[in-house]
């Protein structure tokens, strides 16, 4: 969202809510003066507003050491407006959360840019340092209705945005932006929340683009570009004896270039109780990927803890349609599923992968589906 269409939205909503501007709180546009208390001032006075309401962030850097937006609020319709950008500590710390919305309601946030400042903790991490995990930039935790527009998020030290216990989030036209080797920068986690669309956006980073956990449901991703990065990923899922299913996703129109996967399903190789069951994969298009499509059910880092083990995870009811583009590897379709849960109900068509001026493959272990269509390499289901 440009900062013309922010200020002509913010005119056209001033005369039907009260409008709180960050500088008039005490917040200074220098990228160096500590803003968070006079962002918490703003929010604290929008918040208990009895009608809707708005913060305005003007052009500028404000740096915000750490940020806690927390409800529930008196009205249901609160909108941050950002034309500058928030500038993350340049350091790191153990801190887990940098900025946080919790317990809210309708609050919306359009454009603005978050720059997570994350390479200090990259460079700790590539070295084999002894580092904390790692801050994700935006948290949306165990709230409702919620609309991200526009956003640029650049450099986070962990995941860029994480939807935590959350329902019915949009986010749309999201930019996100991280080397293409820098550690656990997942650009949007999706973890026990429902109802969560993300589309129209563009994730470079070095993780999944978009990863989703235990307990999510109900998700819609569309039209998003992915790469360089993992791709878009179902998992890790399974790394504890007793997890909540995922189910109900679906992932259309997108186009990965240069990732390491492109649709991946992953669960470790130890026993649990969770699920995968109907995800529909349609309309992608791969540029070099090296994974197009995988589902991996042995995932054990450094075999440990799960070796000679197999995967609890039932993945069931999963289609795959039309899905074309080139591989960089010759397995462009891989299925190594669970010996003691197999996954069932695999669905494969119209799929065109190619290898180079070499036949791609299809490898299948413990899967059972059925094909449509033409199927390119042939299905090994």
């Amino acid at each position: 969202m440009s900062s013309l269409r922010i200020l002509l939205l913010i005119s056209s909503l001033s005369l039907s809510m009260a409008s709180y501007n960050v500088m008039d709180f005490g917040a200074r546009p220098d990228g160096r003066s500590d803003s968070a208390r006079a962002f918490l001032a703003a929010w604290d006075k929008a918040c208990r507003a009895h009608k809707p309401a708005s913060i305005v962030v003007p052009a500028g850097r404000f740096y915000i050491s750490q940020a806690l937006f927390q409800g529930p609020c008196n009205n249901g319709a609160l909108r941050i407006f950002i034309q500058g950008t928030l500038v993350a500590p340049s350091g790191y710390s153990h801190s887990s959360t940098w900025i946080t919305f919790k317990y809210v309601e309708g609050v919306s946030i359009h454009g603005g840019t978050l720059d997570g400042q994350g390479q200090p903790l990259w460079k700790c991490k590539m070295r084999g340092g002894d580092c904390p995990g790692g801050a994700t930039s935006l948290t949306i935790g165990e709230s409702n209705n919620i609309v991200i527009d526009s956003l640029s998020s650049l450099n986070s030290e962990m995941f860029h945005i994480s939807v935590f216990a959350s329902s019915y989030v949009t986010i749309r036209g999201a930019k996100i932006t991280a080397p293409g080797d820098s550690p656990n920068t997942d650009g949007i986690h999706i973890q026990k929340s429902t109802y969560v669309n993300v589309t129209g956006s563009t994730i470079e980073t070095g993780d999944d683009c978009i990863s989703m956990g235990e307990g999510t449901s109900n998700v819609w991703i569309e039209k998003v570009n992915c790469g360089p990065g993992h791709g878009i990923s179902i998992g890790s899922l399974g790394d504890q004896p007793q997890q909540e299913g995922v189910q109900n996703i679906t992932v259309k129109s997108v186009v990965f270039t240069g990732t390491q996967n492109g649709l991946r399903i992953k669960t470790w190789g130890k026993p649990s109780s969770g699920f995968v069951r109907g995800v529909t994969f349609r309309h992608a298009v791969m540029n070099y990927v090296q994974n197009p499509i995988v589902v991996d059910q042995n995932y054990c880092p450094g075999n440990v803890n799960c070796p000679n083990q197999s995967s609890g995870i039932k993945i069931s009811k999963v289609s795959y349609n039309d899905i074309q583009g080139s591989s960089a590897t010759p397995i462009a379709v891989k299925f190594d599923c669970s010996p003691t849960n197999p996954c069932r109900k695999i669905g494969l068509q119209n799929i065109k992968l190619t290898y180079g001026k070499k036949p791609a493959q299809s490898y299948c272990s413990h899967v059972h589906g059925k094909t449509s269509g033409f199927v390119i390499p042939p299905s090994c289901l």
